[in-house]
């Protein structure tokens, strides 16, 4: 059942959505706001959504699904996530941004080897992204909670980090299962279904291993949205991921190499047995 702040809040943006049309938009409510009508955003929750699913590479489209989605209810659920959590509160008075600026890789990369600020640099440098990459926020109308959608988006590279899962068709359909099963925002769990496009081998490891950990992890862990990131660059990584609740999923790069080195050793041994027979 929604809670009365929640109903309030769907109620709020509802009547908001009444109030004006294409005709008589009104003044953005912070800095790169759109404001959309009902018909609007259900268009382009619907063209973001089959164009995101034919290109997952396009951040655009799915950072327009995810904000097309995520009102008028579910965005407003983790902003009270966070006004209930003594750490998310302070995230939200304080309103960090993840940038270059603010979180300097040539510093983190001096951090020690299990550090966080370690972790996060050294999957930054291997996967070739920056702290920059974030798209912001333009379709969520309550200012507050666009901040929140900043934030969820801003902090990806640290589920990444804190999880181990590499930026490969498996491990990006894992981390948003967890995060789904974590934050309930409808895009986390839209994306899901990009396992269509694993190949078959692919989509045996993602049902047997990776879904399971995914559901299990993000049920059970500590809501990630309430993690101040900023203060935890020199704790040990695992000894954060153990008080988060997280337990490190399988490496999928050391899994997809046992199997190559296995697939290999076949053949090997297939040739050798054929050039015998000859």
């Amino acid at each position: 059942m929604l809670s009365p702040c929640l109903l309030q809040s769907g109620v709020a943006a509802t009547q908001q959505s009444k109030r004006f049309s294409v005709l008589n938009r009104p003044p953005p409510n912070y800095p790169g706001h759109i404001p959309l009508t009902t018909i609007e955003r259900l268009g382009l929750a619907a063209g973001s959504g089959l164009m995101s699913f034919i290109d997952p590479r396009r951040g655009d489209l799915v950072a327009a699904l995810g904000e097309a989605t995520a009102t008028p209810y579910f965005i407003y659920r983790l902003r009270d996530a966070m006004l209930s959590d003594p750490t998310g509160r302070r995230i939200l008075r304080d309103r960090p941004r993840i940038t270059s600026d603010n979180m300097p890789l040539t510093f983190l990369r001096t951090l020690p080897e299990n550090s966080v600020g370690r972790a996060y640099a050294a999957w930054l440098d291997r996967e070739g992204v920056s702290p920059d990459t974030r798209a912001g926020v333009r379709y969520i109308d309550d200012e507050e909670c666009a901040y929140v959608m900043q934030r969820y988006r801003e902090c990806h590279d640290f589920y990444h980090a804190i999880t181990g899962l590499p930026i490969i068709r498996e491990g990006e359909v894992a981390l948003k299962a967890f995060e789904f099963a974590n934050t309930l925002l409808p895009m986390t769990g839209l994306s899901i279904f990009a396992f269509m496009r694993l190949k078959p081998a692919e989509r045996k490891r993602f049902y047997n291993t990776y879904f399971p950990w995914a559901v299990e992890n993000g049920v059970r862990s500590k809501e990630v949205i309430n993690v101040y990131w900023e203060e935890q660059l020199e704790r040990d990584v695992g000894e954060l991921r153990t008080e988060l609740g997280i337990e490190k999923p399988p490496d999928l790069r050391e899994t997809r190499r046992v199997l190559r080195e296995q697939k290999k050793k076949e053949k090997e041994a297939a040739q050798k047995m054929a050039a015998a027979a000859v």
